[in-house]
């Protein structure tokens, strides 16, 4: 009778305990938590896919800026972004032909600059090696608040690989991943290669592109104008640490590849880089660091300053910091009047092209993230 009265005690407590957790779930009822976004690209760069990868490289401003639009209790969301290429034959085949290139991350910076390194050869193409791979090595949120979606492009058998790929789109979805493909080539074939049967199995969309099309920019008269505040914003930019020279570097060569696509597509990375939400540089810039830790200039070595700013007391390196936020907040709203401008002017001209938009990456991509995060309560601006 005591082994037993010990027992169900025993069961009590942990139920209690159980209970209490439930009742709490902090992460998924504390209004002031800002929510997550996280979308991990899985890119085919086997030999037929340059035309996939160069929509890819043409876009990813655009598909940033869709996102940063969306607002969950109120507040913007945290945007972080993973990069993977499959089917390459230079990668070692004893690792599925596979390599993530970047994690989950919001240093956007660099999802740009490895995306603009890619190159395609030919080989063979593990769809159910590269999910699970994401699902398992990626660093995805816990709460349910959140949305998280793998994006899988590619035009080969769905079957391909020794892992089964429905036990990976069960494991993704299991983990409240959604598995969204695009078939690159005819929708009826890719339905017969499976990639829809990918989709359905993680409650996500297939969708079908023609990866040779030509992305079509819509050129607008506040470009140039966008263009000229981004070369200002970048002078706001203060560099400390032993990396921080590197990644303003990477700043501005990225901005050179966001300009090769054309001052429409440098508009849209220069509107990316006016909104916190979506760049946040507080690892190498003095003034991102400082809006995040009031003591930030207390805390930092001397040493990891910029030369400029070695000689100034304390007070004078915070007025100077503090000068450079001013410019900056200026200058970005600038941009976000001139963006607001641009945007009104490009559904004009969407509208008096109705129906003749091509069937290419951003297309199909755009529309089914912004569908799928409506449905986990993100509320966005209305559709441009």
């Amino acid at each position: 009778m005591f082994k037993l009265i010990s027992i169900l005690s025993l069961c009590m407590s942990t139920i209690c305990l159980l209970a209490t957790d439930l009742n709490q779930s902090p992460k998924e009822l504390d209004p002031n938590r800002t929510a997550k976004i996280q979308v991990a690209l899985l890119l085919d760069t086997s030999g037929s896919m340059d035309g996939l990868i160069e929509q890819a490289k043409s876009q990813l401003w655009k598909m940033v800026n869709e996102l940063a639009t969306s607002k969950k209790n109120g507040k913007a969301p945290a945007i972080e972004l993973a990069l993977y290429e499959y089917g390459k034959s230079s990668l070692p085949q004893e690792k599925g032909y596979l390599q993530q290139l970047v994690p989950l991350t919001n240093d956007l910076d660099l999802v740009s600059e490895k995306l603009f390194s890619l190159t395609t050869n030919g080989g063979d193409e593990y769809c159910g090696w590269v999910i699970q791979d994401a699902t398992e090595n990626l660093e995805w949120s816990e709460s349910n608040e959140d949305l998280k979606i793998i994006i899988i492009a590619g035009n080969e058998e769905f079957t391909q690989g020794n892992i089964d790929y429905k036990k990976s789109c069960k494991g993704a979805i299991t983990n409240g991943i959604v598995v969204n493909t695009i078939y690159c080539g005819d929708c009826e074939e890719g339905i017969r290669y499976l990639w829809k049967d990918g989709a359905d199995r993680a409650d996500g969309k297939y969708m079908c592109i023609n990866q040779n099309d030509q992305v079509a920019h819509i050129e607008t008269p506040y470009d140039s104008e966008i263009g000229q505040l981004n070369d200002e914003l970048n002078k706001t930019y203060v560099a400390f640490g032993t990396k921080g020279k590197e990644k303003q570097a990477r700043q501005l060569s990225q901005d050179m590849n966001a300009k090769s696509y054309g001052a429409s597509n440098n508009a849209e990375r220069a509107i990316s880089k006016s909104k916190k939400s979506t760049y946040n540089n507080a690892t190498w810039d003095a003034v991102d660091a400082m809006a995040e830790n009031d003591d930030f200039m207390e805390e930092v070595e001397e040493e990891e300053l910029p030369d400029e700013m070695k000689g100034m007391d304390m007070e004078e390196r915070k007025e100077y910091i503090e000068k450079k936020a001013t410019e900056r907040a200026a200058i970005q709203a600038k941009i976000q009047e001139a963006a607001k401008k641009r945007s009104a002017f490009i559904a004009e001209k969407r509208k008096e092209a109705a129906g003749e938009e091509k069937n290419t990456l951003d297309a199909v991509m755009l529309k089914t993230v912004r569908d799928q995060a409506k449905k986990q309560n993100f509320q966005f601006e209305k559709s441009k």
